[in-house]
């Protein structure tokens, strides 16, 4: 049984547009992305268990940088923009928001992405076309099924299941799945167990 890394310390370090203005790769990173109004924000404050550390918009498509919080002083996490509102381009190079795809194709010390995905919904088109690019780079991620509170746990099963059977069917490889609730907490220690398993 893998042991939940214990979060003692959660600061904001920087925000940026770009990954040039990205602060120095010193750190193990690990990544959260999601559509817009995914619950991102709840789930980077469940983890931490800061109420505000991320700030929750009713705004979808609120966080428009790449921002750092440093985690016990020795790890990162790292609150991306949404790709709500935009698409993937045909050449299969993300235009969503390059920064992000810079980020995910070309930060060194990027550990893991956490890729958040609204349970309550069937296989959305831009959450499949986002997962088939990302399958294409060398970044290793995981999903994670968000706002399970907000129906029952068979309803969120079923979705969990069709997901597992119309899009990951299809990937190269399959990834890691979490089901959280930033309401009950739900999935919390399996999250921060699987960052402590790879921090190793």
């Amino acid at each position: 049984m893998v042991v939940a890394v214990k979060i003692n310390q959660a600061t904001f370090l920087s925000s940026a547009p770009t990954l040039n203005e990205c602060p120095p790769p010193t750190l193990p990173e690990f990544a959260f992305i999601g559509r817009s109004n995914v619950g991102k924000s709840s789930l980077i404050n469940l983890l931490t268990m800061r109420r505000s550390l991320a700030k929750v918009s009713e705004t979808p498509g609120k966080t428009q940088l790449i921002n750092f919080f440093v985690i016990n002083n020795s790890w990162s996490l790292v609150d991306l923009p949404g790709y709500g509102y935009a698409k993937v381009s045909k050449n299969q190079r993300a235009d969503f928001n390059e920064a992000v795809a810079d980020f995910l194709e070309m930060r060194e010390n990027l550990q893991h992405v956490f890729v958040l995905i609204d349970s309550r919904l069937p296989p959305q088109k831009i959450d499949v076309e986002f997962l088939r690019w990302l399958a294409t780079t060398d970044a290793d991620f995981s999903l994670v099924f968000t706002k399970a509170d907000k129906q029952s746990s068979s309803k969120t099963e079923a979705s969990v299941a069709r997901f597992k059977r119309e899009v990951l069917s299809e990937l190269p490889r399959t990834p890691s799945i979490f089901v959280t609730s930033a309401e009950t907490k739900l999935g919390r220690n399996e999250v921060l167990g699987h960052i402590s398993k790879l921090l190793g």
